[in-house]
């Protein structure tokens, strides 16, 4: 898939996933005098921190973390402690320091849109970490030399020396593009000035790139640290999965209320129009079968557009994602009763990734949405599909297909997947997308 985030991986997962996504992982270049004072500086303050079955006593995840308060509070990502949130019965949490010291942590608070953690030592912290003002308020220069800092595929702590860009564009979510080795087990590293003062918080890379990897703003975590502090006890670990099932429904509120509130532009298939998305960060690529072997019997000309979120659950959920399509066809030879079933194949519900550990059996209904001539809306085949998020209750993944009906060599296909949203928000959306269906006059 061409979009932005379409090959990223979070740079804290599985082992056995990190090997087969690095089969020949390639060390960091040398890093210069600044980064190897950075470095020595660092060491006190740097974490590794695991997941552990606590049946068994062995390690699951790995990541990284980073002390910010002498009290011992340290500041990871959401998916490096991930599964200890949403099952604390079955994991316990692990920090160990660059010094062979290690003990145990207690899970404060979790952020899941920006991908954040805050968790507690059980002992106070030699030394911590402090906050770059330039990057809470958004004046970090792009251009300015940074360093990430973590532990790489278990190999050591390490450094990373790269450059700033600034926030990357056209994406909803807020991320920082770094020119940096961000790597698996770097996830909730440290990413800091030449002062040793952190900007942002390794979380992911692009797979497809060179060198492109992005970090979470400092100011995220500052404010999650500061909700943190203000507890007045740690929260019973039963609540976060709670607390979790809050914090997306949050998201995706504020999310579908962007996408519906802006609406959408119309793009020209053949007779017909559909709605694309005009807002920046919905990324719209085509495509065609002209040219395949052995000739098509019908032309399709596709687009498909999408918005660059994902918001990690768990290893095995993802959720957040907005997809549209539509793709026009056009018989070459075939007959109609040839095209009507081509068709109909085209525009076949086709369900994906289905993980009953958090997803309900799919239901569909189909139905017909007749002419209407007064909003120039031709007569539609609509398929309708919703399954539900069994943990988090209100939320559900959505697809609705349709497919033009008035004409016997010539139709539009048009589809929208919605994952994560709720049940009124889903309605809200289809709507708008179906009446955005007219022929093209």
């Amino acid at each position: 898939m061409p979009r932005l985030f379409a090959r990223i991986v979070l740079a804290a997962i599985l082992p056995s996933a990190v090997l087969a996504e690095t089969p020949n992982p390639q060390p960091p270049p040398p890093v210069s005098s600044t980064g190897e004072q950075i470095y020595a500086a660092a060491r006190p303050r740097l974490l590794q921190v695991r997941t552990l079955l606590a049946a068994q006593d062995k390690q699951t995840t790995l990541g990284s973390a980073f002390v910010v308060t002498p009290d011992g509070l340290a500041v990871t990502n959401y998916h490096v402690v991930s599964q200890y949130a949403l099952e604390p019965d079955t994991y316990r949490l692990e920090w160990a320091g660059a010094d062979d010291r290690h003990g145990g942590l207690a899970l404060l608070a979790v952020d899941v849109a920006d991908d954040l953690a805050i968790v507690r030592l059980d002992k106070p912290a030699e030394a911590q970490f402090s906050f770059d003002p330039r990057a809470l308020d958004g004046t970090l220069p792009k251009g300015e030399q940074i360093y990430a800092l973590g532990n790489p595929l278990d190999l050591g702590f390490s450094i990373v020396e790269g450059t700033y860009n600034g926030p990357v564009e056209r994406n909803y979510q807020e991320r920082l593009h770094f020119s940096g080795a961000v790597n698996p087990g770097m996830s909730g590293g440290p990413a800091v000035t030449a002062d040793g003062r952190i900007v942002g918080i390794n979380v992911s890379k692009q797979l497809q790139g060179e060198l492109v990897s992005f970090l979470v703003p400092a100011r995220f975590a500052a404010t999650l640290v500061a909700k943190a502090q203000a507890l007045a006890k740690p929260p019973d670990p039963a609540s976060f999965r709670d607390e979790i099932g809050r914090q997306l429904t949050d998201f995706q509120a504020g999310l579908y209320r962007t996408v519906i509130g802006k609406g959408f532009a119309q793009a020209k298939f053949g007779p017909y129009r559909g709605p694309e998305a005009e807002l920046p960060w919905m990324n719209c690529w085509g495509g065609t079968n002209a040219g395949q072997a052995p000739p098509p019997r019908a032309a399709a000309a596709t687009t498909a557009c999408s918005n660059n979120t994902m918001l990690f659950v768990a290893n095995d959920l993802g959720t957040g994602s907005i997809s549209l399509s539509h793709a026009y066809l056009k018989s070459i030879d075939l007959n109609d009763f040839q095209f009507a079933a081509f068709v109909r194949q085209m525009a076949m519900v086709r369900g994906g990734y289905y993980a009953r550990k958090w997803h309900t059996h799919e239901d569909c209904r189909e139905d017909f949405v007749q002419s209407d001539p007064a909003a120039e809306h031709p007569p539609l085949r609509l398929t309708w599909c919703a399954k539900a998020y069994r943990e988090f209750p209100g939320l559900y993944d959505v697809t609705v297909v349709t497919a033009t009906e008035d004409r016997g060599q010539e139709a539009l296909v048009s589809r929208l997947s919605m994952d994560g949203v709720s049940w009124d928000n889903a309605i809200a959306m289809s709507r708008q997308f179906v009446d955005g269906i007219t022929w093209n006059r």
